[in-house]
């Protein structure tokens, strides 16, 4: 498959993106059994997100015109906007579990956009994402069950680290659930890329080291990585150095010459150049930002 044709078949996937700080906020959470022509509560603009987790039969939901069908090990999140609704009663015995969670700053969009964006500064700088499949059926979904009844055993009003844990436990899973849809054959090895760089920052890097280390051609190898993080490998190890170098600068005391080096600079100059070019400031005068 072509790298254009892996991005094609990702557009009709949806995510919803919580954009973090701040982190989700959990509210409650249960396990509903319905019966034969039972249906889930219409709702509204409810409020709160709502993910439910079918552990038996099948659950026939309804958001904004969409409409799913649930089975065993399947997982939705319902936004806090807008109309959920049953479309369709129960046709057998269906058990499930439903959380209910807190978050200000979130977008639904396509599970492709993120890889599409191209930050002009640096992929470091961009803010961190949690990204929940809209719709998602779990490789492992007694783990999730198991988390769910550990949710329901704690005390009502109490516990209130213990649930966020779990929450983000639940989150976590959820997220990690998209990586063989959004992780294609293009995203890892751009992922594998990233990793040698960081491994290797302090050494002379070119598209043709990296050619050489993954066995792929240096114009494939670049494609990859403007997909995935907007930038070249050759960029991507710079602003590496770069953030590396800002970590030196506020942790130690060594000299601009030193933390150059440290960091797979030849010529201090060079580094400082690069570095006010990316950060807007000195080395010198971002360290004094930080330190008296």
């Amino acid at each position: 498959m072509t790298l254009k044709n892996e991005v094609n078949s990702l557009k009709e996937e949806l995510i919803v993106a919580l954009q973090t700080p701040p982190l989700p906020y959990y509210w409650e959470s249960g396990r509903s059994t319905f019966r034969i022509g039972d249906r889930h509560p219409n709702r509204r603009n409810f409020g709160l997100f709502d993910v439910l987790l079918v552990v038996d039969g099948e659950l026939h939901i309804g958001e904004n015109g969409t409409e799913w069908t649930l089975g065993i090990g399947d997982a939705l999140l319902l936004l806090p906007e807008g109309e959920h609704y049953s479309f369709r009663p129960c046709e057998q015995k269906t058990t499930f579990y439903w959380v209910h969670f807190e978050h200000v700053d979130w977008h639904q969009s396509p599970l492709i956009e993120e890889s599409e964006v191209v930050n002009p500064l640096s992929p470091f700088d961009k803010p961190k994402l949690i990204r929940i499949p809209k719709k998602s059926t779990l490789l492992s979904p007694q783990l999730a069950f198991d988390l769910m009844q550990q949710l329901l055993e704690l005390p009502v009003g109490d516990a209130f680290w213990e649930k966020q844990q779990l929450l983000f436990r639940f989150l976590a899973m959820l997220e990690n659930g998209i990586s063989d849809i959004a992780k294609t054959p293009a995203s890892r090895l751009a992922e594998k890329v990233a990793v040698f760089i960081q491994q290797h920052y302090q050494e002379e890097i070119t598209n043709e080291t990296l050619s050489s280390a993954l066995h792929f051609h240096p114009s494939y190898i670049v494609r990859c990585m403007k997909m995935k993080y907007g930038v070249t490998p050759v960029q991507y190890l710079l602003q590496f150095r770069i953030e590396r170098a800002k970590q030196l600068l506020v942790s130690t005391e060594w000299s601009i010459d030193r933390i150059a080096a440290e960091v797979g600079f030849q010529y201090a100059p060079y580094f400082s150049t690069c570095f006010k070019r990316g950060v807007g400031i000195s080395p010198l005068q971002f360290r004094k930002k930080y330190l008296n």
